[in-house]
């Protein structure tokens, strides 16, 4: 287990490493002059030049990438010229509503998709069945900033029962963790759904019920549990997404998270903010992969004897 730790945790750094090489690549080629840009038109040739020193991008991109480096190694990501005060401290500050919501998320997913899962599995190739998996790939299709939208329309304008844009209370949050969660719902549905067929085709379903167990214990007991190996891991990934990619829904209901940060960054080329949120993200998202990696060791035996 320790040399699966240190290889799966030698592979995360890399892939932070390449991810923050790919964020400074594609921020330095982008057109336009940053200290214009910070500084205004009205600039005078002395200040862009005192500025750009400053930011050190009168330097070698070579010399740039690696001054980055060390820079990122202690966490600093210099200032942001919009906001004021340190760029990482201002995407810390975001990252608390982002959490949130990516958590309120990912609860809504599993707990509607274990439902939707479980009864299509109870009512394999039924109406029934065919109900939910059809319902799961329209919510599949559709694109997130309509749910958005819908969902705004139906509840917070037709109905008036729930805030379309974020005001600090429990309910603001329902939309867009509902928008962020829908499209996954079928997704997760058909996963337990599979999982749950394929259990009930194993040997120890047979000999469980063949000792005299129940159905119902079987399933809920047996079944449901080895269904939550694969899933352990769809669903470590679906966290990541929700924070990384939950930008849209942040800006559809002025949700003040990480990804509206990092909208507003990038239309005024505040580079510090980008970058910080970026690598805040891919840290997340690294992280949370090699947590399911470990998690799923733990769970199938398998693994554990294969990295024993």
């Amino acid at each position: 287990m320790t040399g699966f730790l240190g290889r799966r945790l030698a592979q995360a750094l890399l892939q932070i490493w390449g991810a923050v090489t790919i964020v400074f690549i594609a921020l330095r080629v982008l057109p336009g002059d940053p200290a214009e840009l910070i500084l205004g038109s009205q600039a005078t040739p002395e200040q862009l030049a005192e500025l750009r020193t400053e930011l050190a991008l009168d330097q070698p991109i070579i010399a740039q990438y690696f001054g980055h480096l060390l820079h990122l190694v202690r966490l600093d990501f210099g200032d942001s010229w919009r906001q004021g005060g340190s760029a990482l401290d201002a995407t810390l500050e975001r990252l608390g509503p982002t959490l949130s919501l990516s958590i309120w998320a990912m609860i809504f997913t599993v707990v509607l998709g274990f439902l939707a899962g479980t009864f299509a599995a109870r009512h394999a190739n039924t109406v029934a069945d065919h109900l939910v998996s059809v319902s799961s790939l329209v919510g599949q299709a559709l694109p997130p900033f309509w749910i958005g939208i819908m969902l705004s329309l139906i509840f917070a304008r037709l109905l008036q029962i729930l805030p379309s844009t974020a005001d600090g209370t429990m309910a603001s949050l329902l939309l867009p963790a509902l928008t962020l969660a829908l499209p996954f719902v079928g997704w997760l549905g058909r996963l337990v759904r599979t999982g749950i067929l394929e259990e009930m085709n194993q040997d120890y379903v047979r000999t469980a019920r063949a000792k005299g167990l129940s159905r119902r214990v079987v399933f809920y007991i047996h079944v449901l549990r080895n269904t939550l190996v694969p899933v352990v891991t769809m669903l470590g990934l679906l966290m990541g997404f929700f924070i990384a990619n939950g930008v849209i829904v942040e800006v559809v209901f002025a949700w003040p998270g990480i990804g509206s940060l990092l909208v507003d960054s990038i239309t005024f080329r505040d580079y510090s903010v980008v970058e910080a949120v970026l690598t805040v993200v891919t840290v997340c998202y690294i992280t949370l992969n090699l947590l399911v990696d470990v998690l799923y060791s733990y769970l199938d035996p398998r693994i554990q004897l294969e990295n024993a």
